[in-house]
């Protein structure tokens, strides 16, 4: 007789499960700490598909006017890989304070390809 898990799966974006990783900054109770977090969280929503999400949380000088995902296209994602997530320090008196910056990589195909 063989015995069937009943641990909750892990977040899509390597994290122990969803309800305490990702989810909770899509479901939009709370903000993503860092930088790395909220790069993840969008991970986990192209994943689930969740473009109100994805649009939300794109910087409104880069944000797409039109669809970011088609119903045509078939996507799997296969998983993500943070190579660094630093946050630099104020050089310059213009530079941003804030800023963050994450090196990633996603691994997905698109209608079969690997990309």
């Amino acid at each position: 007789m063989s015995k069937k898990s009943t641990a909750p799966a892990g977040c899509p974006c390597g994290g122990p499960s969803l309800a305490t990783c990702c989810g909770p900054y899509i479901a939009g109770t709370v903000i993503a700490p860092s930088a790395e977090a909220l790069m993840r969280s969008r991970y986990t929503a192209y994943g689930q598909r969740n473009e109100p999400y994805l649009l939300a949380t794109w910087h409104a000088s880069t944000r797409p006017t039109e669809p970011i995902m088609s119903d045509e296209e078939k996507v799997q994602w296969l998983g993500l890989e943070v190579k660094s997530a630093l946050r630099l320090r104020q050089r310059k008196a213009e530079a941003q304070p804030n800023e963050d910056f994450v090196e990633f990589v996603a691994r997905l195909r698109v209608n079969g390809r690997g990309q």
